[in-house]
């Protein structure tokens, strides 16, 4: 995972303010954890519908939580997959805060097969969280920074029940940042 380039000045101080934000409160009642299980089962079952609206379900219950409009799911079929010269790239999901609305991909873009639900429930947090960078934190954009993706991963472990890990990062080029797997996955 890369961040996102730091903006112009404009806009450089709720960047900041994303950035720093790395925790993010969790619904202690585990109705998540619930939900998720249905994300799951559904997903096992492989129909669309079904998926949808344990989705929907799951996104109600945050939203209620953190105290936000309601946002709409759409739950397709395989992935897009943009090839280019050297390289290709699938999309998992997207949110669109104009509508508030959260698309995610239920198959792999090659093979057709259902996504792993670890990656689907990911993906599911993660735009998730993009509607909360506008409706509860009220940034201007929702920059991929390390505290989104620290708001996101925390969002997740807690859904899942897993225990978080720590993600331990890398400055690159331009002011941005990338997850060191090796030292994440080894904890140290």
């Amino acid at each position: 995972m890369l961040t996102d380039k730091p903006p112009r000045k404009s806009n450089l101080a709720a960047f900041t303010e994303s950035d720093r934000m790395r925790t993010i409160d969790l619904p202690q009642d585990g109705s998540l954890r619930i939900i998720a299980k249905s994300v799951e089962c559904a997903m096992k079952a492989g129909t669309t519908t079904n998926v949808r609206h344990a989705c929907q379900e799951f996104l109600e219950t945050t939203s209620r939580f953190y105290g936000v409009p309601d946002c709409e799911i759409r739950v397709l079929a395989a992935r897009p997959l943009r090839v280019r010269e050297n390289w290709a790239s699938e999309l998992f999901g997207d949110y669109t805060p104009e509508t508030m609305l959260i698309r995610v991909w239920m198959r792999t873009a090659v093979r057709k097969e259902i996504t792993s639900f670890g990656t689907f429930l990911s993906t599911l947090c993660h735009e998730f969280c993009h509607h909360l960078d506008f409706q509860q934190f009220r940034f201007p954009d929702s920059w991929h920074t390390r505290g989104f993706y620290e708001r996101a991963a925390a969002l997740y472990h807690h859904a899942r029940d897993t225990a978080p890990k720590r993600l331990f990062w890398v400055p690159v080029a331009g002011g941005r940042w990338r997850i060191d797997w090796p030292r994440t996955n080894r904890g140290a």
